[in-house]
């Protein structure tokens, strides 16, 4: 067999409103941004796979000996997906593989689904084969559940892989629906990095959601996405913890479904407030804020031209999210980088982030 070669590319993802709630069997709203992953390469004509990042080094594996690395472990992204496609019949070979990535790591913007997502367009191009577009999010979903050992929901995969240029991405985790909904033309997103690296696996993100199931139970639902706020109001007979994590979920998704019908109206001030109160309900009820991620967003919401800021992903460090007329976003990002280096003595990275089409 001839060697083929192939190249395929994944944006990272900017959360807008949802916080945590697609495991939860709710709803969200994210967008693809103008960051992404990138994986070029080609055959080979044994059954090695030869992976080679410029900032993580490289890997060697045989197929035979597929399984989760305990070294390099960022490799097991991609080899997480090789094992997923392979399970769905994917004739995949030996290949040697090079990737790139501009989606900052540990920010929230989930670099891990955009180099899944690369990682699968590039083998499904080099070894090809039908699937359908949500087959391929879902086999990343359980590259990085089974072999990263995060056990995310689907929102990052979906959003990289169906999001459209100046669109905003609605996905509802229980019917699998996706919806564009138009991004009003004056607003722009700043991404701003606290320099406080988040690690997912390292158990707070697997907490809450098993704090979030065990909630579920206590109050007789399937799944939070189940409740709303009346009813949650009503049940004073649950601890007071998993009370906080269900308000958060219940309110979250209230928001996504009010934030639609905001951004198909082009209210942008409308849509800022819910960014606030989601922040606002991350910090209290969920509790998967940081004091730095809590001064990023205190400093923007002070800055003239900004309509809500909040933190986006899963929390625990990484970056914030802000709101802002297109007009004044550079200038609100020079101000919101130099407030708060002039506070923390950290320089952060903050850009403006333009909304850019899916996977290719």
């Amino acid at each position: 067999m001839r060697d083929m070669t192939a190249a395929a590319r994944a944006p990272g993802r900017v959360e807008l409103l949802g916080n945590h709630t697609d495991y939860n069997e709710g709803v969200v709203l994210g967008a693809a941004i103008d960051r992404r992953a990138t994986v070029t390469g080609a055959s080979r004509a044994d059954e090695t796979i030869a992976i080679r990042s410029a900032d993580f080094g490289a890997v060697k594996v045989q197929l035979s000996q597929l399984r989760p690395l305990t070294e390099n472990r960022w490799a097991n992204y991609a080899l997480g997906v090789v094992h997923e496609l392979r399970e769905l019949g994917v004739p995949v070979a030996g290949f040697d593989a090079q990737v790139s990535s501009d989606v900052p790591i540990g920010s929230g913007l989930s670099s891990s689904a955009a180099f899944e997502l690369a990682s699968a367009l590039f083998i499904l191009k080099l070894f090809p084969h039908q699937l359908a577009p949500m087959e391929i999010a879902k086999a990343c979903q359980r590259a990085e559940n089974h072999f990263a050992g995060v056990q995310s929901g689907l929102l990052d995969q979906i959003t990289s892989l169906f999001g459209r240029k100046d669109c905003a991405v609605f996905f509802d985790a229980r019917t699998e629906e996706v919806r564009i909904v138009p991004f009003p033309a004056g607003l722009a997103l700043v991404i701003a990095e606290s320099g406080k690296k988040r690690e997912l696996a390292s158990g707070e993100y697997n907490l809450r959601r098993e704090q979030t199931r065990a909630a579920a139970a206590a109050l007789g639902v399937h799944a939070l996405r189940d409740l709303n706020s009346a009813m949650l109001a009503s049940r004073s007979d649950i601890p007071a913890l998993l009370r906080s994590r269900a308000a958060h979920i219940v309110g979250e998704n209230d928001r996504v479904w009010h934030a639609v019908e905001l951004l198909n109206r082009g209210d942008g001030e409308g849509f800022g407030q819910l960014m606030n109160q989601s922040h606002e309900s991350s910090r209290q009820n969920f509790e998967n804020s940081t004091p730095e991620l809590d001064l990023l967003v205190s400093i923007a919401r002070q800055l003239p031209g900004v309509l809500g800021a909040r933190l986006t992903g899963g929390g625990f460090g990484g970056a914030t999210v802000t709101l802002c007329q297109r007009a004044g976003a550079v200038e609100i990002a020079n101000k919101l980088s130099r407030k708060y280096e002039a506070q923390t003595g950290i320089a952060p990275r903050v850009f403006v982030c333009e909304i850019a089409d899916g996977a290719a």
